[in-house]
């Protein structure tokens, strides 16, 4: 077990100011134990309730305008506001991740929030998006699945982004009068977020599951909504932003999956959620998407396997899932490392410097230019996982421009050689050693050092 693999597999790359851990197993569990959910980076963030009680006031200033002109105003200080609070919350998650002392409960955010991304695409979802990981993501990452889940499919976020807030059982009180209507305006049922927890956040595709039990879960999750400018504050903890609506709800018993849910209300749907979260389908879901992100793009079936067993025998219990994956052999088999993505390498790199903190602006721009936007996967399904991805040419252009741009900007302050060994604990190949040895300049040598083929990998 070498330290190298702990901090650059596990965490997010090692520190010249920290040392490498002489005991990399023992560093990693450790952490579990003394992980911050919310440190003082994501603390001075507006949490959820806040951010949403902002945007539904902004929104009625602007549908309250009559003149076309101030309304346009008011839509556009609306747009630049949720703007600078994805700014901000972008600073927030950078800083975090270059400042944490629990670097692989970080990773494991990273991992999650990806899981189930939602996408700055959408205008709605702008302003929420930070506040989604501060408080559906970061806070559930260690506990247990299913409150995870629960924490993240009730969020204005996700209910915003897939569309949620929008759909209307036919059957329900609303949904009648909705029929009525003169203008033929019938608003229906929407399966988006139904399709999305079966397909990527629980049994994952090809698990058994039809388009039928699309349709009945969705029809279960009628009446989950965000909550509006009439809407009194919520009162239960943890709900940041959710509304039940009942009379939206389409009413009658749910067949999912060759099961019954008679439950009425938004019970219905809590049933086939804790259902979801427990099944094995699940549980090797899960068990595969953490061993590719941990170990390799085609992992090893016995590693996923027992990430399964671990799932479903604790009842999803994350913290026991991360200590199986810490404690299994294959997961510190050398093997073929992963290629970092875009923000693990940015990061990486930054952390290599000794970065502690960037401008918010300044971090959102060098994610943009290295073509992976914070929360703008484009898709429910998030970024990709595997080096196919990331290892195209034109990626790595981005990658040895930005190189050149920070070693620029050390000057000769950095010996490559010294530093490479500090952050690759396990040497070099002979190949990057003699580039480093030969470089014109020191900047020269710490930009090859930053694309060289060790550093690319984690």
């Amino acid at each position: 077990m070498t330290a190298a693999i702990a901090l650059n597999r596990f965490g997010l790359g090692a520190r010249p100011d920290e040392a490498a851990p002489a005991d990399p197993q023992g560093w990693l569990l450790q952490q579990l134990e003394r992980w911050e959910p919310l440190p003082p980076a994501w603390a001075a963030q507006p949490r959820s309730a806040m951010v949403v009680t902002d945007l539904v006031d902004e929104q009625r200033a602007a549908r309250q305008q009559s003149d076309p002109q101030a309304r346009q105003a008011a839509q556009q200080a609306y747009r630049r506001a949720a703007r600078d609070r994805y700014v901000s919350a972008v600073g927030a998650r950078v800083q975090s991740a270059l400042d944490t002392a629990t670097p692989f409960v970080e990773r494991l955010v990273h991992f999650w929030s990806n899981h189930f991304a939602v996408s700055v695409d959408k205008v709605a979802v702008v302003g929420l998006a930070g506040a989604f990981e501060a408080d559906a993501i970061r806070p559930h990452v260690l506990g247990r699945f299913e409150d995870l889940l629960l924490a993240v499919v009730r969020h204005p976020a996700m209910l915003l982004f897939l569309d949620q807030a929008q759909s209307v059982g036919p059957d329900s009180m609303a949904g009648r009068r909705s029929a009525l209507r003169a203008d033929g305006r019938a608003r229906g049922l929407n399966e988006n977020l139904a399709r999305e927890i079966l397909e990527l956040h629980t049994l994952g595709v090809r698990s058994g599951y039809t388009q039928a039990d699309v349709t009945e879960f969705a029809r279960a999750l009628t009446g989950w909504s965000v909550v509006g400018a009439n809407d009194p504050p919520a009162t239960v903890p943890g709900l940041h932003g959710y509304a039940w609506r009942p009379q939206i709800h389409e009413p009658g018993t749910r067949t999912v999956l060759q099961r019954a849910y008679p439950q009425a209300g938004e019970q219905q749907a809590f049933a086939i959620l804790h259902d979801l979260a427990t099944a094995p389908a699940t549980a090797t879901h899960i068990a595969t998407k953490l061993a590719r992100h941990f170990v390799a793009d085609d992992p090893p079936a016995a590693l996923v396997q027992r990430l399964a067993d671990s799932f479903l025998r604790t009842g999803g219990d994350l913290a026991a899932v991360a200590r199986t994956l810490v404690t299994s052999r294959e997961a510190w088999q050398p093997g073929t490392p992963k290629f970092k993505t875009p923000w693990d390498w940015a990061v990486s790199t930054l952390r290599g410097l000794g970065r502690r903190e960037l401008p918010p602006m300044q971090a959102a721009n060098l994610l943009n230019q290295l073509g992976q936007p914070v929360w703008r996967p484009g898709s429910p399904a998030g970024w990709d996982d595997i080096a196919a991805s990331w290892a195209a040419p034109d990626a790595l252009v981005r990658r040895v421009e930005v190189a050149q741009r920070v070693a620029s900007q050390a000057g000769d302050a950095v010996d490559a050689r010294q530093l490479a060994r500090r952050l690759l604990p396990d040497g070099v190949s002979e190949s990057t050693a003699t580039q480093l040895a030969r470089a014109d300049s020191a900047g020269s040598a710490l930009a090859l050092l930053l694309v060289s083929p060790e550093f690319l990998r984690r």
